[in-house]
């Protein structure tokens, strides 16, 4: 009876000491998830936020833990699962605390799904590329978000280069489009496309790309005078323009023309 009531206690001082993600303290289970992040060991890290989440439904650490899950699957490219798991938070903690921080996490979960979106354009058929633009669109609404509710933020700053960054690869995907539709004299659509360039990116560089497409279109189009006034706005506006001096540009896609990389970090 003493051997067995030993063995039984000495299984129990095992089991303690060797606590498994069902069994730890809150404590422990975050301080373990919370290591494993720190560590680059994301896949576990998810599995013990998403098992502390589950077994302490409320508190500091689960709230913290759904943050940290997020980054752990943004973090190990598992974009869909981290943009429903931040995507919740701020449905249940419109007002925490680190809500700035949720909605920059979101912008950059859906910043980083295209990667160099005008780099690889030519790779992808036009159904990826429409779906790039998407994920782009809502990257710079979060982005906008974040600015606009805290801007006081240590995010902001960030968020807001990303934010320029974002509108000129919309801006460089419309030019893109517009130089197709020019090539292929579909002249009314090229038209169409530059003149929504400069209607919406007017502080994007490829605004003067927009009215030197639009002058070439009204030329094509017998609208001498519409194509004279765009021209002089180009001419007003951005001086050295090279359709300035060679009525034929662009001679090829846009697309080898500008691959300038974000140079932010996470």
């Amino acid at each position: 009876m003493l051997c067995l009531a030993l063995l039984a206690g000495g299984c129990s001082m095992f089991r303690h000491k060797g606590d498994t993600i069902d069994t730890m303290p809150v404590e422990k289970l975050y301080s373990t998830a919370h290591d494993s992040m720190e560590n680059s060991d994301y896949s576990a890290a998810e599995k013990a936020y998403q098992r502390l989440i589950a077994r302490f439904p409320s508190g500091e650490y689960n709230e913290q833990a759904q943050l940290d899950l997020a980054y752990s699957q943004y973090k190990d490219n598992k974009p869909d699962d981290a943009y429903s798991t931040i995507n919740r938070f701020l449905k249940t903690y419109p007002t925490h605390n680190h809500a700035d921080y949720a909605y920059y996490l979101r912008g950059l979960i859906n910043f980083d799904r295209t990667g160099g979106l005008i780099e690889r354009f030519v790779q992808r058929d036009g159904a990826q590329t429409r779906r790039d633009q998407g994920f782009n669109l809502q990257a710079f609404d979060d982005f906008s978000e974040l600015s606009r509710r805290y801007p006081n933020s240590d995010y902001t700053a960030d968020a807001r280069q990303r934010m320029i960054f974002l509108r000129n690869e919309l801006a460089q995907f419309e030019i893109n489009v517009a130089e197709f539709y020019l090539r292929n004299k579909a002249y009314v659509a090229s038209a169409n496309r530059s003149q929504y360039v400069i209607e919406h990116y007017q502080q994007s560089p490829q605004t003067g790309d927009a009215l030197a497409i639009l002058t070439r279109s009204y030329i094509a189009l017998e609208q001498p005078d519409l194509a004279d006034q765009t021209k002089k706005v180009l001419a007003l506006n951005y001086p050295n323009h090279p359709y300035l001096t060679d009525p034929n540009w662009p001679h090829h896609p846009s697309v080898w023309r500008r691959t300038i990389p974000f140079s932010g970090h996470h």
